[in-house]
């Protein structure tokens, strides 16, 4: 029964669950009405989600493993990084099959394809091998911040080629004195002619240097000479590590860091010696265009959550299923063998089920987001295109900062379930939660998640992003006929918004209360989110066009395990509200010397 790290077995990529989600619960065709997205049919995304699955199982899967016990090396002689074996063959296929320009405009060579669909293929790289997966990841942001802000030089010289994935891309923006205060950075672009002179130095600069592709192209900050203090005196340029002439810039790598996971993935300080980069936007201006390019990966590193804690559930779900230990607390259940499969005994189903609960939430939470993101850009109705953007501005930090807790803890019930074998290496669920733990930190700490909800986004244009929040919920209810499920999601909502005007008030007189319940805040949002799609799968679950269409134990199990939900979360959301109304008093009561 042993199984092995390197067995490519233990991940089938949950295409039942996504297209339920998908095309029953969400309707996510009807994106197809909007023009821009004419192509994008049911078939379509089911075909594209189908040779997904099989790149991920068949070829990121595979050398996962070895990539983490390989991990990159440096040689310090040529500044060069040689990234694990197996993962240039890898990338080869991801560039051949098209995966990197999946939702890039066709102007430059994209399949102009909607970020939904992007987002699902994320979730199957990340479950299968989350270090590949950042080197393209970074790319996408990249293209994403040229598109919307690069001058039409730079765009016909850099995203053609990014956009097939012949290049990639990276965003430098933390410095060894400074990360979330960005306006602490020191590094210098000094005008030259057309260009610029970047000078400093980058830390945790995720695919800096590697062996994939001919070019990176660095996103990097910078202050001018007569830049303003602060973060209003930054500004972002282009930084290629070839010019074209084919010279070499003197933007080089100076090492790797050495992690806890995604030990694959080369995270690298860079070095850059008046090196030769150009003005992306205005000037002073920066901070806004990495926004874009930062908000995008913010979403992907939610999808990394996800994808490993589906990975994490698979795995020992098929160990509980598998593994004989002792006897039901209820009489025998398979009298004929020396021992009952462990998925009898209740303690190892409250971890499985819980995680089972969460994923399937976190899914509809990021697949939702997902969706108003691509409608935020393309419906024809101007008042939908504002109330999408309303919606994905709010969601951002909450799917961040949501599916990544979860998607760690998920990964630790996975290996607990699964005692001793879970925490050797044979099995791939050790490497899961080492991998999964940064996601919780890089892109913005799910702290600052929290503080970006709460002092900008629910201030927003009048405090407007909650309340279109508040009236897209519950229109999702509209239609859940289940009197129980109805009346749990709608005691989320009432819960959430008395907790919202009692901080609004408290707020008003001292920041601190507000910033105090950040986080408690914030997780408020996504158990309300959950639990307002978990009510809406569960009914969705019944409905006459859906049933016949699955099994009957995988529709049964959407009402057992929202059921579930709502008795595991309940209680919490009481819990929170009252973290929240206790607000800053003993948090904030100790001083300096008694910590």
């Amino acid at each position: 029964m042993k199984d092995t790290r390197l067995n490519v077995s233990h991940y089938k990529a949950p295409l039942d669950d996504m297209n339920f989600l998908l095309f029953d619960t969400l309707h996510a065709n009807k994106i197809a009405e909007c023009e821009a997205f004419e192509d994008a049919t049911e078939d379509l995304f089911k075909a594209v989600m189908d040779e997904a699955a099989k790149f991920a199982e068949q070829v990121l899967l595979p050398v996962n493993a070895q990539g983490d016990r390989e991990g990159c090396q440096y040689d310090p002689e040529t500044y060069s990084v040689k990234t694990p074996d197996g993962y240039k063959d890898a990338y080869q296929h991801y560039m051949q099959g098209g995966w990197s320009g999946l939702s890039a405009s066709p102007d430059f060579g994209g399949q102009g394809l909607p970020h939904l669909l992007k987002m699902i293929v994320d979730e199957m790289v990340c479950s299968t091998n989350l270090s590949f997966g950042m080197y393209p990841g970074l790319s996408h942001g990249a293209i994403d911040c040229l598109t919307e802000h690069g001058s039409e030089d730079l765009q016909s010289k850099y995203l053609p080629k990014l956009v097939s994935g012949e290049w990639t891309g990276t965003m430098c923006l933390t410095e060894p004195q400074c990360g979330t205060d960005l306006g602490l950075i020191g590094t210098k672009a000094i005008p030259n002619g057309d260009a610029y002179d970047i000078t400093g130095t980058k830390i945790w600069i995720t695919g800096g240097e590697q062996d994939l592709v001919d070019n990176i192209v660095h996103l990097v900050l910078a202050k001018l000479p007569d830049a303003p203090e602060g973060s209003r005196g930054i500004s972002l340029f282009l930084v290629p590590k070839f010019l074209e002439d084919g010279t070499r810039n003197t933007a080089f790598c100076g090492g790797l860091e050495h992690k806890m996971g995604i030990k694959g993935s080369a995270t690298c300080v860079m070095n850059f010696e008046s090196a030769k980069g150009w003005l992306i936007g205005e000037p002073n201006k920066g901070l806004k265009c990495m926004f874009t390019m930062m908000n995008a990966a913010r979403i992907m590193v939610g999808m990394q959550g996800l994808g490993l804690a589906e990975t994490g559930y698979q795995v020992s779900r098929s160990f509980a299923k598998e593994r004989l230990q002792s006897r039901s607390i209820a009489g025998a259940v398979k009298p004929d063998e020396k021992a009952d499969p462990i998925i009898v005994h209740p303690d190892v189903r409250r971890m499985l089920l819980r995680q089972k609960a969460i994923i399937e939430g976190s899914r509809a939470m990021a697949y939702w987001t997902g969706l108003h993101l691509d409608l935020s850009h393309a419906h024809a109705d101007a008042d939908q295109r504002e109330r999408s953007d309303d919606i994905v501005q709010l969601m951002t930090p909450i799917v961040k900062s949501f599916l990544t807790d979860e998607g760690f803890v998920s990964c630790d019930q996975a290996l607990q379930s699964m005692g001793g074998a879970g925490f050797t290496q044979d099995w791939p669920v050790e490497q899961l939660l080492r991998d999964g733990r940064i996601a919780r930190i890089y892109e913005g700490t799910n702290g600052i998640q929290a503080l970006d909800l709460v002092g900008r986004k629910l201030t927003m244009k009048g405090g407007r992003l909650a309340h279109t929040y508040l009236s897209e919920i519950k229109q999702l209810l509209e239609g859940v006929s289940n009197s129980s499920h109805l009346a749990s999601a709608n005691s989320f909502i009432e819960i959430l918004q008395e907790t919202l005007g009692g901080l609004v008030i408290k707020a008003a007189k001292d920041p601190l209360e507000a910033a105090s319940a950040a986080t408690p805040l914030l997780r408020m949002f996504a158990l309300t989110t959950v639990a307002v799609l978990w009510a809406k799968m569960a009914a969705q679950s019944e409905a006459e066009e859906t049933v016949g269409s699955y099994s009957e134990a995988f529709l049964s199990s959407k009402r057992k395990t929202a059921d579930h939900y709502f008795r595991l979360f309940q209680p919490e959301m009481t819990a929170l509200a009252e973290e929240v109304k206790s607000g800053k008093e003993t948090l904030m009561a100790l001083t300096e010397e008694e910590f």
